[in-house]
């Protein structure tokens, strides 16, 4: 009986092309945890809620050209959960210590992509350290996965999800049905699209006009991503050597960030951006370097995918866009405005749909091309920077309670800073990672990020003092 397999698809095998050995391409979690978990109870509620995808149980293989996820003949969770603990009294740095060292470390390609690390002796509680590689799926997708383990309250309801079972099928019986499968879902595409053509084309005679003029933007979008100059060489773009340094500040109040957007007229993400400007600012100063003056880019997920679309399948459904940070404006609320500019001419684009097709694209070809793709679009970044909203309130894991959750996002080509930006509980968290080979102290850039904000929290509360004493408001 041969092995049930799926062939990946472009975009995937895309993010798997990318891992290298300075870049391993793992989206990592560390989840602090206020008192000890059972570590028979997390199994069965990963055997539960985790491995009722099909993909962690799943492994990668290459025949020829093709690339396929094919179940582990041999898996055993045991080979993915694995216990250690902080020395002595463990703190902050002994954690972001061992998180540096595992975020360095590729995971082992000869079974499913991800690695579980349970970590005792922090505080009082402990740390579960989550790697999985980034062709299983994207950030978003991935944090809801995790989320999905999760409940409200600390009596965890387990048995809501059944482990599915593989279906035996022979490759001929796979190919076939497969094959069948997309004739029927491109006729029923083509006829859906006609039919929503002409309905549109009752309703607005100009609507080819529309598409028309939606093309010509894709185009030029296309055209000005790859005009787009290279980043200037900064002590932020040095040769990479594979090893992670990572760090996260304390959380921010999310009150407080939603109030000073109010004030400034902005949104949250538009605060966040501002306080990563500034704090990127800070260490230009604080090094000496020279600061450029047509700012620096950062390169941002975008999501495609509806979030209320249930998290069934796996798979990575994002763009990339390139955002401008304008680290030579020294006033606070002039940085702000100019870095909401940035993001509101980034959003009416299709930058993100274009690099998420050419991600198709090269996933289709040549490894050699996609590899000089990659090669050209990370030399017009500095850093990757992501910002993903968690739950309103705070989650418990198999009874413990989740205090406080950290992600980084892997880099790509020569890129070797990754910012991540996480909001839950009311709080906002932030965290880097940096290849150890660029000279920037992690805990350092978290320290001027806190401070940014600051700054930029005081200065817009006064301009609404301001704006209240002349009777704006």
């Amino acid at each position: 009986m041969s092995l049930s397999k799926t062939l990946m698809s472009a975009v995937d095998r895309s993010w798997l092309r990318m891992d290298s050995p300075t870049n391993p391409m793992m989206i990592s979690a560390a989840l602090v945890f206020d008192q000890p978990i059972a570590i028979n109870r997390l199994k069965r509620t990963l055997n539960e809620r985790f491995l009722c995808f099909r993909r962690f149980r799943q492994r990668v293989v290459h025949e020829g050209d093709r690339v396929y996820w094919q179940d582990d003949p041999l898996f055993d969770i045991a080979n993915h959960i694995h216990r250690i603990a902080l020395p002595g009294h463990g703190g902050k740095d002994e954690l972001q210590a061992i998180t540096s060292d595992l975020n360095s470390t590729s995971l082992d390609f000869r079974r499913p992509l991800w690695q579980i690390h349970y970590i005792d002796n922090y505080n009082d509680g402990c740390v579960l350290l989550v790697r999985i590689h980034h062709c299983i799926a994207d950030g978003i997708s991935l944090v809801r996965v995790l989320l999905s383990l999760t409940d409200k309250t600390p009596e965890a309801k387990l048995s809501r999800l059944a482990v599915p079972t593989a279906v035996p099928a022979t490759a001929t019986g796979n190919s076939l049905r497969r094959f069948t499968n997309r004739v029927l879902d491109s006729g029923q595409a083509a006829l859906e699209q006609s039919r929503l053509f002409l309905q549109s084309l009752r309703k607005e005679p100009d609507y080819p006009l529309k598409m028309a003029t939606a093309a010509g933007n894709i185009v030029m979008d296309l055209i000005k991503l790859g005009l787009a100059p290279f980043e200037p060489q900064t002590g932020l773009r040095s040769p990479l050597c594979g090893r992670k340094q990572v760090a996260w500040a304390d959380p921010l109040s999310l009150a407080e960030v939603k109030l000073c957007g109010r004030a400034l007229r902005g949104s949250v993400n538009d605060v966040l951006l501002c306080a990563a400007t500034g704090a990127l600012q800070r260490h230009f100063r604080e090094t000496g370097e020279h600061i450029p003056n047509c700012g620096i880019r950062v390169a941002v997920p975008f999501n495609l995918r509806p979030l209320r679309q249930p998290i069934e399948t796996l798979g990575n459904q994002f763009g990339l866009v390139l955002v401008c940070l304008p680290v030579e404006v020294d006033d606070p609320v002039m940085r702000f405005r100019q870095v909401q500019e940035n993001m509101n001419r980034l959003k009416r684009s299709y930058q993100a749909q274009v690099t998420y097709s050419l991600l198709d694209l090269f996933g289709r070809g040549p490894d050699i091309l996609e590899r000089r793709a990659l090669a050209l679009l990370s030399n017009k970044a500095s850093a990757v920077l992501t910002n993903v909203p968690g739950p309103k309130e705070a989650v418990y894991l198999a009874g413990a309670k989740l205090v406080q959750p950290m992600f980084w996002v892997p880099q790509s080509g020569n890129i070797g800073i990754g910012l991540s930006i996480f909001s839950y509980a009311g709080t906002v968290q932030f965290g880097i990672t940096i290849d150890r080979a660029i000279k920037a102290d992690p805990n350092a850039v978290m320290g001027y990020f806190r401070d940014s904000f600051a700054e930029l929290k005081d200065a817009a509360l006064q301009r609404t003092e301001h704006r209240a004493a002349v009777g704006e408001v």
